[in-house]
């Protein structure tokens, strides 16, 4: 029978513990990497509910800028002063499209949606909260971690205001290049371009 050098057998000995003691650390940094990778998905599940939300809240105030718009412009009223994006009222309206946009992507709002302004355009401000946790980790009390995010979303105009136009008769307005003629002699609230074409909605950066 061939025996085994008592040497050999007190490497294999020794190089054991090393063994375990690695495979330990590498399950431990498996885990942890996993724990990091729920919270930023967490993380931008949140700022997609935000982004969501905000840009919810600000397109609701810019169809309400052109629903009042036509009705000036029907009643005869002075208008243009709708194009600058400024003047919308209904804020439970615009909460109100905050909220479904959050919650279509999980979450709910927190905080907002609140006016804001951005480089002198109006926008809406919104705070949102995940429905669901970061879940169960290494990290102690993550199980009822939830995560937060906020967006700003701004109302900025596409078009040039006119000086000194006469608002009884057909004006023509230049919106990022493109003409449009609105003629309140002869108006129809359909005859108002798409709200894109005289507003757009972005993020703020």
């Amino acid at each position: 029978m061939t025996r085994v050098p008592s040497r050999l057998q007190g490497d294999r000995g020794s190089t054991l513990p090393i063994y375990i003691w690695l495979t330990g650390i590498l399950l431990f940094a498996a885990l942890a990497f996993f724990a990091f990778a729920q919270a930023a998905s967490a993380r931008n599940g949140a700022q997609s509910a935000a982004d969501a939300a905000a840009l919810a809240a600000a397109q609701s105030a810019r169809d309400e800028l052109m629903d009042r718009m036509g009705e000036d412009i029907a009643g005869g009223d002075d208008w243009l002063h709708w194009l600058t994006g400024e003047g919308f009222e209904n804020q439970g309206e615009h909460a109100a499209a905050a909220a479904r946009l959050a919650a279509d992507n999980d979450a709910g709002v927190v905080g907002g949606p609140d006016p804001a302004e951005v480089n002198g355009h109006p926008g809406y401000w919104v705070e949102v909260q995940t429905n669901y946790t970061v879940g169960d980790t290494i990290i102690p009390g993550t199980e009822n971690d939830r995560a937060k995010a906020h967006a700003t979303a701004v109302i900025e105009p596409r078009c040039d205001m006119p000086v000194d136009a006469d608002l009884k008769k057909a004006l023509q307005l230049t919106c990022d290049g493109q003409d449009i003629e609105i003629d309140p002699e002869d108006f129809q609230p359909a005859d108002l371009p798409d709200a894109s074409a005289l507003f757009s909605v972005h993020l703020a950066d």
